[in-house]
Formats: structure tokens, sequence, C-alpha cells
């Protein structure tokens, strides 16, 4: 086992005793953010968008152990999910791309997905080029964010040659919205349609909202990977966008500010988590040929997650009587540094991504295939 292997496998395996701590501790709710002091989750009853990280965290852990007691356990989360179908959120990328990716159940997981694209074409409203955020989270329906982008493609072309259609311009419309014509600029990660048409950034998140370009960047490199242009050539702008994003988070502090515009920002593990994923997929990624920084792409994504596996990932605590902080925690995420709202907290996004990651480096999951 190569030297890189021994460390990875060894903090996938904290993240992974993490997850069976946790699905004891919370039931049949779903894990959201927990207390960086002792661990305690704050729970959610369906999952909201963050559930479909937990049913993939279960998977990942059933991949590991073989366990049929812990295939069980994803397979009922993974389930569970299904309720998210026909709700009015593109945040069904998120919930039911990832909760069913890493399932083992190959006919069963086909028609959840299957059933998420059918109902995501659905919801692609033509006329904006997309598909609109949804209300079901709550405020203003008609937004498009970087957030949305994430997992949408993979769904919708579980949808036929129209399903591929709408994935592209989905992808499309928010490229140019969010990413500027000048380089120089921030992603602008969040718009709103005006009352009398045409759209306008929304205050928040605003630009430097290092989760909105990381869900950029892994959206991208998925369109490189995977047949969103229904086997076209995939468009010189997008592979030219993924270099412009990932070159910038080449640049930058291998774990990012939650907000790079706000002086004394928290960081954020889950950006930094999310970010080497799509650059360990970059890697991989051959749209005509490999990515000119290829290697490098791969070089900064193990750079970033041994980084979080040092130094932010909990250690088992000794000598302590009792409770204490449990190991395998990825510490220092940002929910919501605006509203105060967990930040520097375990994100159960963070630990699902850092598990994606190490899981790559050591051969137990294809990270193209997720």
């Amino acid at each position: 086992m190569s030297p890189a292997a021994r460390w990875a496998r060894e903090a996938l395996g904290r993240v992974l005793e993490r997850v069976a701590v946790t699905r004891e501790a919370v039931g049949d709710r779903f894990p959201l953010y927990a207390d960086p002091v002792d661990g305690g989750w704050t729970t959610t009853r369906r999952g909201s968008w963050t559930g479909g990280f937990w049913a993939g965290l279960l998977w990942l852990r059933a991949r590991a152990t073989g366990d049929a007691g812990d295939r069980r356990a994803a397979a009922g989360c993974t389930d569970a999910l299904a309720g998210w179908v026909e709700a009015d959120t593109v945040t069904r990328g998120l919930i039911l791309w990832y909760g069913t990716a890493l399932d083992e159940r190959a006919s069963a997981a086909a028609r959840l997905r299957g059933r998420a694209g059918g109902a995501l074409l659905a919801a692609f409203d033509p006329g904006l080029g997309l598909v609109p955020w949804g209300a079901a989270l709550g405020g203003d329906r008609l937004l498009a964010r970087t957030d949305g982008l994430p997992g949408t493609g993979q769904l919708l072309g579980c949808a036929g040659a129209a399903g591929v259609r709408a994935a592209a311009a989905h992808l499309d419309r928010h490229l140019e919205l969010c990413l500027p014509g000048d380089a120089a600029e921030a992603v602008r990660p969040a718009w709103r349609l005006r009352p009398g048409g045409g759209w306008e950034p929304c205050e928040e998140p605003r630009p430097g909202w290092s989760r909105g370009e990381a869900w950029l960047l892994l959206a991208l490199a998925d369109a490189l990977l995977v047949p969103a242009y229904g086997g076209e050539e995939v468009p010189a702008r997008v592979a030219a966008a993924a270099v412009r994003l990932a070159d910038g988070l080449l640049a930058g502090p291998l774990v990012p500010p939650a907000d790079a515009g706000r002086d004394g920002s928290p960081t954020d593990t889950s950006a930094a988590a999310i970010g080497a994923v799509a650059l360990l997929k970059l890697a991989r990624a051959r749209p005509g040929s490999p990515l000119p920084g290829a290697a490098g792409y791969e070089r900064r994504a193990v750079d970033v997650l041994r980084r979080l596996a040092d130094h932010h990932l909990s250690r088992p605590e000794h000598g302590r009587q009792g409770g204490g902080r449990p190991a395998g925690m990825l510490l220092d995420g940002c929910y919501d540094a605006d509203r105060g709202l967990a930040v520097r907290h375990e994100l159960v996004w963070g630990d699902f991504f850092l598990a994606l990651g190490l899981a790559a480096l050591t051969g137990l999951v294809d990270p193209v295939s997720v």
C-alpha cells in the first residue's frame, strides 16, 4: 500500500466509524450539522436538501464493510428520499443523485433516478432555459443558484433525449448568469428573476461564497465526464470555464474562507472537500484530450484531502471519562456565515465529500461514477 493510501485509508476509517455512531444517534432522522464540542447532531425529519449525502455516507460504509446490516440501513435511507421526487426544488439533484449514485441495488436506484429525472424535466422552463430553484425549501421560487447544478444534469440525463437537452441548457444558463466574463471577478452564485422579466443578482449568497464556486466547478467537472450533451462534443466554453475555476482554486488556500469578501470569515472545510472531489474528476476528464492541468488537479486534490484529514478531522480522545468529542468529525465547516448558523461545525455534506475523496484515493470508489 502506498503512503498516500495508508493515511487516506486511516482517515476514511475514522469518517465511516463516525457514520456508524451517527446512525445510532439519529435513528430514522437525517443529520444536518453537529456541535463541534460534543458531536451532537441537529437533525431533520425528511432530510432537507442534504438527505442524499447521508444516504451516500451510509452506502460508502456499506461498500467498505460489506455488512448486510449496513446495506439495509443505506437502502432504507435511500428509499426514504423517494418523497422528494415530486417536490418543487431543483435541489432534487443533490438529494436524489447523491442518494442513489452509490446504491448497490442497481435496478431500484435506476428506477428512482428515472422518476426524479422525469420530474425535473417536467419542471424545466424552456423560456428561462433552466429548472427554477423551486419553493419547497421556502423563499423565492424563480432563482438560479450554483447549488442547483450538481446532480441535476445526471438526473435529467436519465429522462431521455429531451432530458439531455434540458441538462445542457440548465448548465449553460447558469454559466451565462454566474460566471462573469472578466476572470478577475468572483462567481455570482445566485440570481433572481425580476417581476417584469430579466435576471438580477441576489444579495446573498454573494460573490465570494466559497461553496458557490465549488458547486459550479463540480457541475462543470461532471459535464465533462458524463454525456450531458447527448454524445455531442462538449462545448469548448464548458472546458474553459472548468479550467478557469480550477486554476483559481489552485491559487487559493487549501481550505478557503466561507466568504472571501468578509474580514475574519470562518473557514469552510465542506467547500474544500467539494472542490477536491471536483478536481479529482477533472483530472480524469477527456474532452477530446486530457485537460492540460490534469496532473496538477490530482496533486492539489490530494493535498486538500490530506490537510482536511490531518488538521480538521477529529481523532479519538483519550483520558476523558464519558463524553468528549467523537472521532471522525470534519470540523470547521460553515453552514451560513451571514446568519451565524453552524459556522465552525461538522456538516453532513462536508463529511460526504471528504469520504468520497478518500474513497477515491483508496480505490474503494471510482469518483467518475458519483
